[in-house]
Protein backbone atom coordinates (compact mmCIF):
# COMPACT_ATOMS: atom_id res chain seq x y z
CA UNK A 1 0.00 0.00 0.00
CA UNK A 2 2.89 2.51 1.58
CA UNK A 3 4.71 1.47 -2.30
CA UNK A 4 1.43 1.65 -4.37
CA UNK A 5 0.61 5.37 -2.72
CA UNK A 6 4.18 6.70 -3.48
CA UNK A 7 4.16 5.61 -6.82
CA UNK A 8 0.82 7.23 -7.30
CA UNK A 9 2.57 10.62 -5.70
CA UNK A 10 5.23 9.82 -8.27
CA UNK A 11 2.82 10.10 -11.13
CA UNK A 12 0.52 13.24 -9.70
CA UNK A 13 4.34 15.09 -9.55
CA UNK A 14 5.02 14.29 -12.80
CA UNK A 15 1.77 14.93 -14.86
CA UNK A 16 1.87 18.11 -12.63
CA UNK A 17 5.02 19.07 -14.04
CA UNK A 18 4.25 18.14 -17.45
CA UNK A 19 0.93 20.48 -17.59
CA UNK A 20 3.67 23.09 -16.26
CA UNK A 21 6.14 22.24 -18.93
CA UNK A 22 2.87 22.66 -21.94
CA UNK A 23 1.58 25.78 -19.74
CA UNK A 24 0.26 28.04 -21.68
CA UNK A 25 -0.72 26.86 -24.84
CA UNK A 26 -3.69 28.85 -25.08
CA UNK A 27 -4.62 32.69 -24.38
CA UNK A 28 -4.19 33.77 -20.69
CA UNK A 29 -6.74 36.22 -19.81
CA UNK A 30 -6.37 38.78 -16.78
CA UNK A 31 -9.07 40.64 -15.00
CA UNK A 32 -8.68 44.66 -14.00
CA UNK A 33 -11.45 44.70 -11.35
CA UNK A 34 -10.82 48.77 -12.03
CA UNK A 35 -12.25 50.88 -14.80
CA UNK A 36 -10.37 51.53 -18.25
CA UNK A 37 -8.35 54.65 -17.96
CA UNK A 38 -7.56 54.00 -14.32
CA UNK A 39 -3.77 53.41 -12.97
CA UNK A 40 -4.47 50.18 -12.31
CA UNK A 41 -5.72 49.68 -15.91
CA UNK A 42 -2.52 51.30 -17.42
CA UNK A 43 -0.33 48.45 -15.41
CA UNK A 44 -2.29 45.81 -16.39
CA UNK A 45 -2.12 46.20 -20.30
CA UNK A 46 1.34 47.30 -19.86
CA UNK A 47 2.25 43.94 -18.20
CA UNK A 48 0.11 41.42 -20.26
CA UNK A 49 1.69 43.33 -23.23
CA UNK A 50 5.37 43.05 -21.43
CA UNK A 51 4.11 38.92 -20.76
CA UNK A 52 2.96 37.82 -23.85
CA UNK A 53 6.26 37.12 -25.43
CA UNK A 54 7.89 35.95 -22.56
CA UNK A 55 4.69 33.43 -22.38
CA UNK A 56 4.54 32.69 -25.90
CA UNK A 57 0.66 33.05 -26.00
CA UNK A 58 -1.63 36.51 -26.03
CA UNK A 59 -2.49 37.85 -22.75
CA UNK A 60 -5.66 39.44 -22.23
CA UNK A 61 -6.81 42.15 -20.08
CA UNK A 62 -10.55 42.21 -18.83
CA UNK A 63 -12.24 44.75 -17.13
CA UNK A 64 -14.53 43.66 -14.23
CA UNK A 65 -14.95 47.34 -12.25
CA UNK A 66 -17.62 47.67 -9.43
CA UNK A 67 -18.01 47.20 -5.44
CA UNK A 68 -14.37 49.11 -5.24
CA UNK A 69 -12.68 45.85 -7.15
CA UNK A 70 -14.71 43.38 -5.21
CA UNK A 71 -17.00 42.34 -8.31
CA UNK A 72 -14.19 41.69 -10.77
CA UNK A 73 -11.99 39.93 -7.77
CA UNK A 74 -15.19 37.88 -6.96
CA UNK A 75 -15.09 36.75 -10.66
CA UNK A 76 -11.79 35.89 -10.39
CA UNK A 77 -11.60 33.47 -7.52
CA UNK A 78 -14.31 31.12 -9.48
CA UNK A 79 -12.04 30.99 -12.05
CA UNK A 80 -10.27 27.44 -12.88
CA UNK A 81 -7.62 27.44 -11.29
CA UNK A 82 -5.08 26.84 -13.70
CA UNK A 83 -2.97 29.40 -14.50
CA UNK A 84 -5.32 30.78 -17.41
CA UNK A 85 -7.82 33.06 -14.99
CA UNK A 86 -5.53 35.62 -13.24
CA UNK A 87 -5.95 38.89 -11.22
CA UNK A 88 -4.00 42.32 -11.49
CA UNK A 89 -5.50 44.00 -8.49
CA UNK A 90 -4.35 45.80 -5.39
CA UNK A 91 -4.26 44.33 -2.16
CA UNK A 92 -6.71 46.11 -0.62
CA UNK A 93 -9.18 43.81 -2.42
CA UNK A 94 -8.07 40.94 -0.84
CA UNK A 95 -6.99 42.86 2.77
CA UNK A 96 -10.19 44.94 3.29
CA UNK A 97 -13.13 44.05 1.38
CA UNK A 98 -13.42 40.50 2.35
CA UNK A 99 -13.73 41.94 5.91
CA UNK A 100 -16.12 44.52 5.59
CA UNK A 101 -18.18 42.52 3.27
CA UNK A 102 -18.06 38.94 4.46
CA UNK A 103 -20.72 38.13 1.83
CA UNK A 104 -18.46 39.11 -0.88
CA UNK A 105 -17.54 36.05 -2.30
CA UNK A 106 -14.12 35.30 -1.67
CA UNK A 107 -11.48 35.42 0.89
CA UNK A 108 -7.55 36.31 0.96
CA UNK A 109 -7.22 32.75 0.73
CA UNK A 110 -8.76 32.45 -2.22
CA UNK A 111 -5.54 33.78 -4.03
CA UNK A 112 -2.05 32.53 -4.33
CA UNK A 113 0.39 36.06 -5.02
CA UNK A 114 2.27 35.37 -8.19
CA UNK A 115 4.21 38.32 -8.12
CA UNK A 116 4.63 42.54 -6.92
CA UNK A 117 4.05 45.22 -10.04
CA UNK A 118 3.19 48.19 -8.70
CA UNK A 119 3.20 50.35 -5.39
CA UNK A 120 0.87 53.80 -5.29
CA UNK A 121 1.03 56.56 -3.29
CA UNK A 122 -2.13 58.05 -2.17
CA UNK A 123 -2.93 62.22 -2.90
CA UNK A 124 -5.46 64.90 -1.82
CA UNK A 125 -5.94 66.78 -4.32
CA UNK A 126 -8.07 69.68 -5.59
CA UNK A 127 -8.80 71.61 -9.23
CA UNK A 128 -6.25 74.31 -9.71
CA UNK A 129 -7.98 77.09 -8.80
CA UNK A 130 -9.42 76.10 -5.62
CA UNK A 131 -8.74 78.52 -3.12
CA UNK A 132 -7.43 75.17 -0.64
CA UNK A 133 -3.96 75.34 -1.18
CA UNK A 134 -2.88 73.04 1.82
CA UNK A 135 -4.21 70.83 3.94
CA UNK A 136 -4.58 73.55 6.76
CA UNK A 137 -6.99 75.46 4.60
CA UNK A 138 -8.83 72.21 3.86
CA UNK A 139 -9.29 71.87 7.26
CA UNK A 140 -10.68 75.18 7.77
CA UNK A 141 -13.13 75.16 5.01
CA UNK A 142 -14.33 71.33 6.68
CA UNK A 143 -14.87 73.49 10.20
CA UNK A 144 -16.91 76.03 8.76
CA UNK A 145 -19.01 73.56 6.66
CA UNK A 146 -19.41 70.87 8.91
CA UNK A 147 -20.19 67.33 7.06
CA UNK A 148 -20.93 69.67 3.91
CA UNK A 149 -17.21 69.86 2.47
CA UNK A 150 -17.26 66.31 -0.20
CA UNK A 151 -14.32 64.82 -1.65
CA UNK A 152 -14.32 62.12 -4.75
CA UNK A 153 -12.54 58.21 -4.27
CA UNK A 154 -12.84 54.99 -6.44
CA UNK A 155 -14.86 53.29 -4.13
CA UNK A 156 -15.72 52.82 -0.58
CA UNK A 157 -12.78 50.79 1.47
CA UNK A 158 -10.06 51.75 -1.69
CA UNK A 159 -7.12 52.87 0.20
CA UNK A 160 -7.51 56.67 -1.41
CA UNK A 161 -10.64 56.33 0.47
CA UNK A 162 -9.32 55.39 3.55
CA UNK A 163 -6.27 57.52 3.36
CA UNK A 164 -9.33 60.08 3.36
CA UNK A 165 -11.48 58.62 6.39
CA UNK A 166 -7.89 58.10 8.79
CA UNK A 167 -7.13 61.70 7.89
CA UNK A 168 -10.34 63.21 8.34
CA UNK A 169 -10.24 61.70 11.75
CA UNK A 170 -6.78 62.72 12.83
CA UNK A 171 -8.00 66.26 11.78
CA UNK A 172 -10.94 65.79 13.23
CA UNK A 173 -13.43 67.07 11.17
CA UNK A 174 -16.66 65.79 9.11
CA UNK A 175 -16.50 65.21 5.72
CA UNK A 176 -18.67 63.70 2.66
CA UNK A 177 -17.47 61.10 0.79
CA UNK A 178 -18.98 60.73 -2.91
CA UNK A 179 -17.90 56.86 -4.23
CA UNK A 180 -17.19 56.36 -8.06
CA UNK A 181 -16.61 53.49 -10.48
CA UNK A 182 -13.04 54.63 -11.01
CA UNK A 183 -10.53 57.06 -10.37
CA UNK A 184 -10.97 59.16 -14.24
CA UNK A 185 -15.07 59.29 -13.01
CA UNK A 186 -13.31 60.68 -10.20
CA UNK A 187 -10.61 62.97 -11.94
CA UNK A 188 -13.66 64.44 -13.77
CA UNK A 189 -16.09 65.47 -11.28
CA UNK A 190 -13.35 67.48 -8.97
CA UNK A 191 -12.26 68.99 -12.24
CA UNK A 192 -16.16 69.91 -12.99
CA UNK A 193 -16.13 71.24 -9.81
CA UNK A 194 -18.90 68.73 -8.29
CA UNK A 195 -16.71 67.66 -5.57
CA UNK A 196 -14.49 70.11 -3.51
CA UNK A 197 -11.88 67.53 -3.61
CA UNK A 198 -10.54 64.26 -4.43
CA UNK A 199 -8.35 61.24 -2.95
CA UNK A 200 -6.40 59.80 -5.55
CA UNK A 201 -3.61 57.45 -6.64
CA UNK A 202 -0.84 60.06 -6.96
CA UNK A 203 -0.26 58.46 -10.87
CA UNK A 204 -4.13 59.87 -11.20
CA UNK A 205 -3.27 63.28 -11.54
CA UNK A 206 -0.65 62.99 -14.08
CA UNK A 207 -1.16 65.36 -17.12
CA UNK A 208 -4.49 66.27 -15.63
CA UNK A 209 -5.11 69.93 -14.22
CA UNK A 210 -5.42 69.05 -10.78
CA UNK A 211 -2.70 70.28 -7.35
CA UNK A 212 -1.57 67.83 -5.08
CA UNK A 213 -2.47 69.29 -1.51
CA UNK A 214 -0.92 66.59 -0.37
CA UNK A 215 1.02 63.36 -0.59
CA UNK A 216 0.74 60.42 2.20
CA UNK A 217 4.46 59.55 1.75
CA UNK A 218 7.34 59.50 4.38
CA UNK A 219 8.81 61.97 1.84
CA UNK A 220 8.20 64.11 -1.43
CA UNK A 221 7.34 62.32 -4.81
CA UNK A 222 10.48 63.04 -7.24
CA UNK A 223 7.63 63.50 -9.87
CA UNK A 224 5.32 65.92 -7.48
CA UNK A 225 7.97 68.49 -5.85
CA UNK A 226 6.02 71.00 -5.26
CA UNK A 227 3.31 68.69 -3.30
CA UNK A 228 3.95 68.77 0.43
CA UNK A 229 3.70 65.11 2.76
CA UNK A 230 0.79 65.00 5.07
CA UNK A 231 3.89 64.81 7.13
CA UNK A 232 5.48 67.79 6.99
CA UNK A 233 1.82 69.39 7.48
CA UNK A 234 1.07 67.57 10.76
CA UNK A 235 -0.71 64.10 9.42
CA UNK A 236 2.18 61.34 10.11
CA UNK A 237 0.23 58.83 8.30
CA UNK A 238 1.44 57.67 5.06
CA UNK A 239 -1.08 54.70 3.49
CA UNK A 240 0.17 53.25 0.20
CA UNK A 241 -1.14 50.88 -2.34
CA UNK A 242 0.60 47.99 -3.23
CA UNK A 243 -0.05 45.00 -5.61
CA UNK A 244 0.16 42.92 -8.41
CA UNK A 245 -0.74 39.84 -9.97
CA UNK A 246 -2.40 36.87 -8.47
CA UNK A 247 -3.69 33.50 -9.27
CA UNK A 248 -6.78 31.29 -7.91
CA UNK A 249 -5.86 28.91 -4.97
CA UNK A 250 -5.32 25.81 -6.15
CA UNK A 251 -3.31 26.94 -9.07
CA UNK A 252 -0.51 24.00 -9.34
CA UNK A 253 2.73 25.44 -7.96
CA UNK A 254 4.99 24.86 -11.33
CA UNK A 255 2.19 26.79 -13.34
CA UNK A 256 2.37 29.91 -10.54
CA UNK A 257 6.65 29.83 -10.89
CA UNK A 258 5.91 30.07 -14.70
CA UNK A 259 3.94 32.92 -13.79
CA UNK A 260 6.38 34.72 -11.95
CA UNK A 261 9.37 34.39 -14.05
CA UNK A 262 7.09 35.83 -16.70
CA UNK A 263 6.19 38.59 -14.40
CA UNK A 264 9.69 39.00 -13.09
CA UNK A 265 10.93 39.61 -16.62
CA UNK A 266 7.87 41.71 -17.55
CA UNK A 267 8.98 43.95 -14.76
CA UNK A 268 11.62 45.15 -16.48
CA UNK A 269 10.43 45.39 -19.75
CA UNK A 270 11.27 49.02 -20.92
CA UNK A 271 7.11 49.21 -21.71
CA UNK A 272 6.37 48.47 -18.48
CA UNK A 273 9.14 50.82 -17.05
CA UNK A 274 7.29 53.42 -19.20
CA UNK A 275 3.86 52.50 -17.47
CA UNK A 276 5.56 52.67 -13.97
CA UNK A 277 7.61 56.07 -14.71
CA UNK A 278 4.24 57.22 -15.65
CA UNK A 279 1.91 56.19 -12.80
CA UNK A 280 4.58 57.26 -10.34
CA UNK A 281 5.95 53.88 -9.29
CA UNK A 282 9.09 53.67 -6.95
CA UNK A 283 12.28 52.67 -8.15
CA UNK A 284 11.74 49.24 -6.97
CA UNK A 285 8.16 47.86 -6.97
CA UNK A 286 8.42 44.02 -8.00
CA UNK A 287 8.62 41.02 -5.53
CA UNK A 288 8.44 37.83 -6.07
CA UNK A 289 6.09 35.27 -4.90
CA UNK A 290 7.70 34.77 -1.33
CA UNK A 291 7.96 37.85 -0.85
CA UNK A 292 5.00 38.74 -2.30
CA UNK A 293 2.67 36.52 0.23
CA UNK A 294 5.16 37.48 2.94
CA UNK A 295 4.09 41.67 2.62
CA UNK A 296 0.63 40.09 1.86
CA UNK A 297 0.24 38.71 5.16
CA UNK A 298 1.69 41.40 6.60
CA UNK A 299 -0.80 43.70 4.57
CA UNK A 300 -4.04 41.80 6.36
CA UNK A 301 -2.68 42.01 9.80
CA UNK A 302 -2.18 45.57 9.84
CA UNK A 303 -5.13 46.45 7.80
CA UNK A 304 -7.58 45.04 10.05
CA UNK A 305 -5.95 47.02 13.03
CA UNK A 306 -7.02 49.84 10.94
CA UNK A 307 -10.17 48.71 10.32
CA UNK A 308 -10.71 48.81 13.67
CA UNK A 309 -10.13 52.01 14.70
CA UNK A 310 -12.15 53.70 11.55
CA UNK A 311 -15.76 54.61 11.48
CA UNK A 312 -16.91 53.93 7.84
CA UNK A 313 -20.35 54.45 8.24
CA UNK A 314 -22.37 54.82 5.04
Amino acid sequence: MIWRGMMLLASLTLAGQARAQAFPDHPVQVINPYGAGSTTDLLTRALATAMQPRLGQPVVVVNRDGAAGGLGTSVAARAAPDGYNLLFAPAVVLSVLPTLRPDIGYRAESFIPVCQAFENLMVLAVRTDSPLRNLADLVAAAKARPGTLTYGHQGVASVPHLAAVAFAQMAGVELQDVPYRSEPNVVLEVQAGRVDFAALVAGSINNQPLRALAVFAPQRHHLLPDAPTAKEQGYDFSPASFGGLYAPAGTPAPVVARLAEACAAAATDPGYAEAARRSFQPAQFHLGPQAFAARMRDEIAEKARLLAGLRLER
